[in-house]
Protein backbone atom coordinates (compact mmCIF):
# COMPACT_ATOMS: atom_id res chain seq x y z
CA UNK A 1 0.00 0.00 0.00
CA UNK A 2 2.86 2.34 0.71
CA UNK A 3 3.97 1.72 -2.27
CA UNK A 4 1.17 2.14 -4.35
CA UNK A 5 0.52 5.90 -2.90
CA UNK A 6 4.33 6.75 -3.39
CA UNK A 7 3.32 5.90 -7.11
CA UNK A 8 0.48 7.57 -6.78
CA UNK A 9 1.59 10.67 -5.97
CA UNK A 10 4.41 11.03 -8.53
CA UNK A 11 1.75 9.93 -11.14
CA UNK A 12 -0.75 12.49 -10.07
CA UNK A 13 1.57 15.27 -10.34
CA UNK A 14 2.70 14.87 -13.46
CA UNK A 15 -0.68 14.43 -14.49
CA UNK A 16 -1.46 17.31 -13.05
CA UNK A 17 1.48 19.24 -14.37
CA UNK A 18 0.72 18.51 -17.88
CA UNK A 19 -2.75 18.97 -17.48
CA UNK A 20 -2.17 22.95 -17.11
CA UNK A 21 0.63 22.61 -19.72
CA UNK A 22 -2.06 21.54 -22.57
CA UNK A 23 -4.38 23.16 -21.21
CA UNK A 24 -3.07 26.51 -21.13
CA UNK A 25 -1.90 26.00 -24.63
CA UNK A 26 -4.58 25.07 -26.02
CA UNK A 27 -6.83 27.58 -24.57
CA UNK A 28 -4.27 30.05 -26.51
CA UNK A 29 -4.52 28.18 -29.71
CA UNK A 30 -8.74 27.99 -29.84
CA UNK A 31 -9.73 31.10 -28.18
CA UNK A 32 -7.15 33.78 -29.39
CA UNK A 33 -7.97 33.48 -32.45
CA UNK A 34 -10.93 35.67 -31.53
CA UNK A 35 -8.68 38.09 -30.20
CA UNK A 36 -7.59 41.24 -32.02
CA UNK A 37 -4.43 39.77 -33.66
CA UNK A 38 -1.33 40.43 -35.82
CA UNK A 39 -1.96 40.28 -39.51
CA UNK A 40 0.75 38.28 -39.45
CA UNK A 41 0.07 35.65 -36.83
CA UNK A 42 -2.11 32.99 -38.76
CA UNK A 43 -3.60 29.86 -36.98
CA UNK A 44 -0.94 27.55 -38.47
CA UNK A 45 1.84 30.06 -37.44
CA UNK A 46 0.19 30.09 -33.66
CA UNK A 47 -0.08 26.54 -33.21
CA UNK A 48 4.25 26.74 -34.14
CA UNK A 49 4.85 29.74 -31.92
CA UNK A 50 3.13 28.28 -28.84
CA UNK A 51 4.39 24.58 -29.08
CA UNK A 52 7.79 26.69 -29.38
CA UNK A 53 7.88 28.43 -26.65
CA UNK A 54 7.27 25.13 -24.52
CA UNK A 55 10.21 23.68 -26.15
CA UNK A 56 12.92 26.45 -26.62
CA UNK A 57 13.58 26.30 -22.39
CA UNK A 58 14.89 22.68 -22.78
CA UNK A 59 17.25 23.77 -25.45
CA UNK A 60 18.90 26.37 -22.48
CA UNK A 61 18.16 25.10 -19.81
CA UNK A 62 18.18 21.49 -19.70
CA UNK A 63 21.83 21.42 -18.34
CA UNK A 64 21.17 23.24 -15.34
CA UNK A 65 18.33 21.25 -14.52
CA UNK A 66 20.92 17.92 -15.06
CA UNK A 67 23.25 19.71 -12.26
CA UNK A 68 19.50 20.50 -9.90
CA UNK A 69 19.09 17.17 -10.31
CA UNK A 70 22.43 16.03 -9.12
CA UNK A 71 23.41 18.29 -6.33
CA UNK A 72 20.01 18.67 -4.33
CA UNK A 73 16.93 16.37 -3.62
CA UNK A 74 15.39 16.07 -6.48
CA UNK A 75 11.80 16.02 -4.99
CA UNK A 76 12.84 19.56 -3.14
CA UNK A 77 13.60 20.63 -6.55
CA UNK A 78 10.15 19.19 -8.27
CA UNK A 79 8.42 20.88 -5.26
CA UNK A 80 9.97 24.29 -5.39
CA UNK A 81 9.25 24.69 -8.91
CA UNK A 82 5.77 23.41 -8.39
CA UNK A 83 5.48 26.38 -6.61
CA UNK A 84 6.68 28.89 -8.75
CA UNK A 85 4.21 28.05 -11.52
CA UNK A 86 1.55 29.29 -9.46
CA UNK A 87 2.31 33.24 -9.94
CA UNK A 88 2.68 32.22 -14.05
CA UNK A 89 -0.83 31.14 -14.44
CA UNK A 90 -1.98 33.78 -12.55
CA UNK A 91 0.18 36.12 -15.04
CA UNK A 92 -1.60 33.54 -17.88
CA UNK A 93 -5.07 34.33 -16.54
CA UNK A 94 -4.67 38.01 -16.63
CA UNK A 95 -3.44 37.99 -19.95
CA UNK A 96 -6.58 36.11 -21.30
CA UNK A 97 -8.91 38.76 -18.96
CA UNK A 98 -7.72 41.26 -21.14
CA UNK A 99 -6.82 39.54 -24.61
CA UNK A 100 -3.35 40.10 -24.53
CA UNK A 101 -1.71 37.70 -26.71
CA UNK A 102 1.88 38.70 -26.63
CA UNK A 103 1.96 38.00 -22.48
CA UNK A 104 -0.03 34.74 -22.89
CA UNK A 105 2.54 33.69 -25.51
CA UNK A 106 5.60 34.94 -22.46
CA UNK A 107 3.28 32.92 -19.92
CA UNK A 108 3.75 29.56 -22.00
CA UNK A 109 7.12 30.46 -22.53
CA UNK A 110 7.92 30.45 -18.69
CA UNK A 111 5.95 27.72 -17.99
CA UNK A 112 8.33 25.84 -20.30
CA UNK A 113 11.18 27.38 -18.39
CA UNK A 114 10.39 26.03 -15.11
CA UNK A 115 9.33 22.52 -16.83
CA UNK A 116 13.09 22.33 -18.20
CA UNK A 117 14.31 23.03 -14.57
CA UNK A 118 12.80 20.48 -13.04
CA UNK A 119 11.93 17.79 -15.46
CA UNK A 120 15.10 15.75 -15.05
CA UNK A 121 14.47 15.50 -11.37
CA UNK A 122 10.97 14.74 -11.69
CA UNK A 123 11.96 11.37 -14.16
CA UNK A 124 14.78 10.58 -11.79
CA UNK A 125 12.07 9.89 -8.86
CA UNK A 126 10.67 7.07 -11.65
CA UNK A 127 13.64 4.54 -10.30
CA UNK A 128 14.48 6.06 -6.42
CA UNK A 129 10.79 5.11 -5.70
CA UNK A 130 10.57 1.34 -7.51
CA UNK A 131 13.95 0.31 -7.68
CA UNK A 132 15.39 -1.15 -10.81
CA UNK A 133 13.04 -4.08 -11.43
CA UNK A 134 10.16 -1.42 -11.28
CA UNK A 135 11.17 0.91 -14.00
CA UNK A 136 9.19 -0.49 -16.81
CA UNK A 137 5.88 -0.16 -14.61
CA UNK A 138 6.60 3.34 -13.34
CA UNK A 139 7.83 4.84 -16.62
CA UNK A 140 4.64 3.58 -18.20
CA UNK A 141 2.24 4.65 -15.49
CA UNK A 142 4.17 7.95 -15.54
CA UNK A 143 3.88 8.42 -19.34
CA UNK A 144 0.21 6.90 -19.31
CA UNK A 145 -0.62 9.70 -16.86
CA UNK A 146 0.91 12.52 -18.86
CA UNK A 147 -0.71 11.33 -22.09
CA UNK A 148 -4.46 11.24 -20.16
CA UNK A 149 -3.00 14.98 -19.11
CA UNK A 150 -2.72 16.00 -22.70
CA UNK A 151 -6.75 14.26 -23.15
CA UNK A 152 -7.86 15.77 -20.43
CA UNK A 153 -6.49 19.30 -20.96
CA UNK A 154 -7.26 19.67 -24.36
CA UNK A 155 -10.96 18.37 -24.14
CA UNK A 156 -11.05 20.74 -21.62
CA UNK A 157 -9.62 24.01 -23.57
CA UNK A 158 -11.98 23.08 -26.48
CA UNK A 159 -14.81 22.62 -24.65
CA UNK A 160 -14.35 26.21 -23.05
CA UNK A 161 -13.35 27.76 -25.86
CA UNK A 162 -16.60 27.04 -27.55
CA UNK A 163 -18.73 28.62 -24.29
CA UNK A 164 -15.38 30.73 -23.15
CA UNK A 165 -15.55 32.09 -19.43
CA UNK A 166 -12.52 34.03 -17.75
CA UNK A 167 -13.67 33.04 -14.40
CA UNK A 168 -14.30 29.63 -15.06
CA UNK A 169 -10.41 29.73 -17.02
CA UNK A 170 -8.37 31.44 -14.25
CA UNK A 171 -10.33 28.74 -11.72
CA UNK A 172 -9.12 25.70 -13.51
CA UNK A 173 -5.38 27.29 -14.19
CA UNK A 174 -5.24 28.23 -10.63
CA UNK A 175 -6.82 24.81 -8.64
CA UNK A 176 -4.73 22.30 -10.90
CA UNK A 177 -1.76 24.79 -10.12
CA UNK A 178 -2.35 24.31 -5.94
CA UNK A 179 -3.32 20.84 -6.39
CA UNK A 180 -0.10 20.11 -8.40
CA UNK A 181 1.86 21.92 -5.80
CA UNK A 182 0.34 19.72 -2.81
CA UNK A 183 0.63 16.71 -4.32
CA UNK A 184 4.34 16.84 -5.09
CA UNK A 185 5.24 18.04 -1.85
CA UNK A 186 3.14 14.74 -0.38
CA UNK A 187 5.59 12.45 -2.58
CA UNK A 188 7.63 9.98 -0.33
CA UNK A 189 11.09 8.33 -1.72
CA UNK A 190 14.03 7.53 -0.65
CA UNK A 191 17.12 9.34 -2.81
CA UNK A 192 20.92 8.63 -3.28
CA UNK A 193 23.21 10.76 -1.62
CA UNK A 194 23.50 14.05 -3.26
CA UNK A 195 27.01 14.56 -5.38
CA UNK A 196 28.90 17.73 -4.90
CA UNK A 197 31.04 18.45 -8.16
CA UNK A 198 31.86 21.45 -10.02
CA UNK A 199 31.74 19.75 -13.23
CA UNK A 200 28.97 21.90 -14.65
CA UNK A 201 28.42 22.30 -18.47
CA UNK A 202 26.66 25.36 -19.29
CA UNK A 203 26.77 25.51 -23.21
CA UNK A 204 24.25 22.98 -24.71
CA UNK A 205 26.31 21.32 -27.25
CA UNK A 206 29.18 20.82 -24.88
CA UNK A 207 27.05 19.17 -22.48
CA UNK A 208 25.28 17.14 -25.07
CA UNK A 209 28.74 16.35 -26.20
CA UNK A 210 29.95 15.00 -22.87
CA UNK A 211 27.15 13.34 -21.99
CA UNK A 212 27.06 11.61 -25.35
CA UNK A 213 30.19 10.16 -24.63
CA UNK A 214 28.96 9.17 -20.82
CA UNK A 215 25.93 7.56 -22.54
CA UNK A 216 28.00 5.94 -25.28
CA UNK A 217 29.75 3.57 -22.26
CA UNK A 218 25.94 2.38 -21.85
CA UNK A 219 24.39 -0.41 -24.05
CA UNK A 220 21.55 1.00 -25.94
CA UNK A 221 21.22 4.44 -24.06
CA UNK A 222 22.41 6.40 -27.33
CA UNK A 223 19.53 4.46 -29.01
CA UNK A 224 16.77 5.03 -26.27
CA UNK A 225 17.68 8.48 -26.53
CA UNK A 226 17.38 9.01 -30.10
CA UNK A 227 14.04 6.74 -29.50
CA UNK A 228 12.48 8.52 -27.25
CA UNK A 229 13.11 12.41 -28.66
CA UNK A 230 11.69 10.39 -31.92
CA UNK A 231 8.40 9.76 -30.71
CA UNK A 232 8.02 13.04 -29.34
CA UNK A 233 8.62 14.27 -32.86
CA UNK A 234 6.49 12.42 -34.17
CA UNK A 235 3.44 13.10 -31.72
CA UNK A 236 3.91 16.68 -31.84
CA UNK A 237 3.60 17.03 -35.91
CA UNK A 238 0.92 14.12 -35.40
CA UNK A 239 -1.18 16.40 -32.66
CA UNK A 240 -0.62 19.40 -34.51
CA UNK A 241 -1.41 18.23 -38.03
CA UNK A 242 -4.74 17.06 -36.02
CA UNK A 243 -6.08 20.54 -35.67
CA UNK A 244 -5.96 21.22 -39.62
CA UNK A 245 -6.77 17.81 -40.90
CA UNK A 246 -10.19 18.17 -38.15
CA UNK A 247 -11.07 21.46 -39.22
CA UNK A 248 -10.28 21.24 -43.30
CA UNK A 249 -11.10 18.02 -44.07
CA UNK A 250 -14.21 17.29 -41.48
CA UNK A 251 -14.89 20.85 -41.18
CA UNK A 252 -14.71 19.71 -36.81
CA UNK A 253 -15.59 22.45 -34.11
CA UNK A 254 -13.46 23.07 -31.50
CA UNK A 255 -14.88 20.63 -29.33
CA UNK A 256 -14.84 17.76 -31.83
CA UNK A 257 -11.24 18.35 -33.00
CA UNK A 258 -10.58 18.63 -29.13
CA UNK A 259 -12.08 15.21 -28.86
CA UNK A 260 -9.90 13.81 -32.14
CA UNK A 261 -7.07 15.19 -30.07
CA UNK A 262 -8.07 13.51 -26.70
CA UNK A 263 -8.38 10.20 -28.43
CA UNK A 264 -5.02 10.41 -29.78
CA UNK A 265 -3.91 11.20 -25.88
CA UNK A 266 -5.87 8.20 -24.86
CA UNK A 267 -4.42 5.85 -27.65
CA UNK A 268 -0.55 6.93 -26.15
CA UNK A 269 -1.97 6.57 -22.42
CA UNK A 270 -3.30 3.46 -23.32
CA UNK A 271 -0.40 2.06 -25.55
CA UNK A 272 1.97 2.99 -22.51
CA UNK A 273 0.27 1.37 -20.15
CA UNK A 274 0.28 -1.68 -22.19
CA UNK A 275 3.79 -1.93 -22.59
CA UNK A 276 4.72 -1.71 -18.66
CA UNK A 277 2.15 -4.54 -18.43
CA UNK A 278 4.10 -6.51 -21.20
CA UNK A 279 7.07 -5.65 -19.41
CA UNK A 280 6.16 -6.34 -15.76
CA UNK A 281 10.09 -6.54 -14.20
CA UNK A 282 11.85 -6.64 -17.39
CA UNK A 283 12.62 -4.28 -20.36
CA UNK A 284 10.92 -5.29 -23.19
CA UNK A 285 13.11 -3.81 -26.06
CA UNK A 286 11.63 -6.06 -28.79
CA UNK A 287 8.13 -3.79 -28.38
CA UNK A 288 10.07 -1.12 -30.20
CA UNK A 289 9.73 -2.65 -33.91
CA UNK A 290 6.10 -3.44 -33.82
CA UNK A 291 5.28 -0.16 -32.47
CA UNK A 292 6.81 1.82 -34.86
CA UNK A 293 5.20 -0.81 -37.68
CA UNK A 294 2.03 0.30 -36.39
CA UNK A 295 2.47 3.74 -36.53
CA UNK A 296 3.85 3.62 -39.90
CA UNK A 297 0.92 1.66 -41.36
CA UNK A 298 -1.43 3.91 -39.90
CA UNK A 299 0.15 7.37 -40.99
CA UNK A 300 0.24 5.80 -44.41
CA UNK A 301 -3.44 5.10 -43.82
CA UNK A 302 -4.08 9.09 -43.02
CA UNK A 303 -2.14 10.22 -45.83
CA UNK A 304 -3.80 7.94 -48.69
CA UNK A 305 -6.96 6.89 -47.81
CA UNK A 306 -10.08 9.56 -47.21
CA UNK A 307 -11.50 7.54 -44.31
CA UNK A 308 -15.02 8.53 -42.93
CA UNK A 309 -14.90 10.19 -39.00
CA UNK A 310 -15.81 7.64 -37.26
CA UNK A 311 -12.88 4.95 -39.21
CA UNK A 312 -10.77 8.78 -38.73
CA UNK A 313 -10.76 8.29 -34.85
CA UNK A 314 -10.17 4.85 -34.97
CA UNK A 315 -7.03 4.55 -37.06
CA UNK A 316 -5.96 8.23 -34.84
CA UNK A 317 -6.15 6.12 -31.77
CA UNK A 318 -4.12 2.80 -33.26
CA UNK A 319 -1.41 5.22 -34.35
CA UNK A 320 -0.90 6.85 -31.29
CA UNK A 321 -1.44 3.40 -29.14
CA UNK A 322 1.47 1.99 -31.54
CA UNK A 323 3.47 5.14 -30.86
CA UNK A 324 3.16 4.26 -26.68
CA UNK A 325 3.82 0.62 -27.08
CA UNK A 326 7.57 2.23 -29.04
CA UNK A 327 7.91 4.55 -26.28
CA UNK A 328 8.31 2.76 -22.71
CA UNK A 329 10.95 0.58 -23.67
CA UNK A 330 13.02 3.31 -24.96
CA UNK A 331 12.74 5.26 -21.20
CA UNK A 332 13.09 2.47 -19.79
CA UNK A 333 16.19 1.29 -20.64
CA UNK A 334 17.38 4.48 -19.58
CA UNK A 335 16.11 4.14 -16.30
CA UNK A 336 16.68 0.64 -15.63
CA UNK A 337 20.62 1.57 -16.71
CA UNK A 338 23.28 1.83 -13.41
CA UNK A 339 23.83 5.77 -14.02
CA UNK A 340 23.92 7.15 -10.34
CA UNK A 341 23.29 10.78 -9.79
CA UNK A 342 24.43 11.30 -13.50
CA UNK A 343 21.03 10.22 -14.19
CA UNK A 344 20.14 13.82 -13.84
CA UNK A 345 22.47 14.70 -16.36
CA UNK A 346 21.37 11.84 -18.96
CA UNK A 347 17.75 13.11 -18.37
CA UNK A 348 18.57 16.53 -19.33
CA UNK A 349 20.78 15.52 -22.75
CA UNK A 350 16.85 13.40 -23.13
CA UNK A 351 15.42 16.71 -23.25
CA UNK A 352 17.90 18.67 -25.14
CA UNK A 353 17.53 16.00 -27.70
CA UNK A 354 14.07 15.82 -27.36
CA UNK A 355 13.62 19.37 -28.04
CA UNK A 356 15.87 20.29 -30.93
CA UNK A 357 13.76 17.11 -32.33
CA UNK A 358 10.37 18.93 -31.67
CA UNK A 359 11.90 22.58 -33.05
CA UNK A 360 12.66 20.09 -36.02
CA UNK A 361 8.87 18.67 -35.90
CA UNK A 362 7.65 22.48 -35.75
CA UNK A 363 9.57 23.84 -38.81
CA UNK A 364 8.53 20.79 -40.74
CA UNK A 365 4.78 21.44 -39.81
CA UNK A 366 5.06 25.17 -40.50
CA UNK A 367 7.21 24.65 -44.05
CA UNK A 368 4.51 21.63 -44.83
CA UNK A 369 1.94 23.71 -44.59
CA UNK A 370 3.38 26.62 -46.03
CA UNK A 371 4.02 25.22 -49.24
CA UNK A 372 1.60 23.19 -49.56
CA UNK A 373 -1.84 25.78 -48.37
CA UNK A 374 -1.97 23.64 -45.83
CA UNK A 375 -2.60 20.56 -47.17
CA UNK A 376 -3.15 18.33 -44.16
CA UNK A 377 -2.49 14.89 -46.04
CA UNK A 378 1.12 16.11 -47.44
CA UNK A 379 2.04 16.61 -43.71
CA UNK A 380 1.04 13.40 -42.66
CA UNK A 381 2.94 11.71 -45.81
CA UNK A 382 6.02 13.76 -43.98
CA UNK A 383 4.93 12.50 -40.59
CA UNK A 384 4.83 8.94 -42.17
CA UNK A 385 8.73 9.27 -44.10
CA UNK A 386 9.99 10.75 -40.41
CA UNK A 387 8.87 7.21 -39.11
CA UNK A 388 9.86 5.80 -41.36
CA UNK A 389 13.45 6.88 -41.28
CA UNK A 390 13.58 6.25 -37.62
CA UNK A 391 12.20 2.46 -38.35
CA UNK A 392 15.34 2.38 -40.74
CA UNK A 393 17.54 3.23 -37.94
CA UNK A 394 16.20 0.46 -35.01
CA UNK A 395 16.16 -2.31 -38.10
CA UNK A 396 19.29 -1.71 -39.97
CA UNK A 397 21.99 0.09 -37.70
CA UNK A 398 20.95 -1.36 -34.42
CA UNK A 399 20.64 -5.70 -35.19
CA UNK A 400 20.19 -6.21 -31.37
CA UNK A 401 16.83 -4.47 -31.88
CA UNK A 402 15.26 -6.80 -34.52
CA UNK A 403 16.86 -9.99 -32.81
CA UNK A 404 14.93 -8.83 -29.28
CA UNK A 405 11.91 -8.29 -31.67
CA UNK A 406 11.82 -12.24 -32.93
CA UNK A 407 12.64 -12.91 -28.96
CA UNK A 408 9.12 -11.41 -27.81
CA UNK A 409 7.48 -13.09 -30.94
CA UNK A 410 8.17 -16.54 -29.79
CA UNK A 411 7.79 -15.28 -26.41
Amino acid sequence: MAQFRKWTHLFLSNYLGVFNDNFLKNSIIFVALGWQLPAWLNESQLISIVSSCLVLPYLIFSPYGGRLAAIHKKKKVFVVFKLLEIPVLILAAVAFYFQWIYIAILSVLIMGILSSMYSPSKYGLIRDIGGKEGVSYGSGGFEMMAFLGILTGTIVASVISDTYSDQLFSAVLMVVAVLGYIVTKKIEVTEQPVELTDDLKTDPFRFVVATFRFARQHRFVNSSVLGAASFWLIGSMVQMNLIIHSACVYHASNTQTGLIMGCAALGIAAGTYVAGVISGKQVKKGLILPGLAGMILMLALLTFVHLNWYLYIVVVFVTTFSGGLFQIPNLSVIQQTDLGRKAGDVFAYLNIVTFVLLLLGAVLFSLTTKLTNQNSYAVFGVITLVSMAVGAYFLLVSPDYRNETTKLLKS
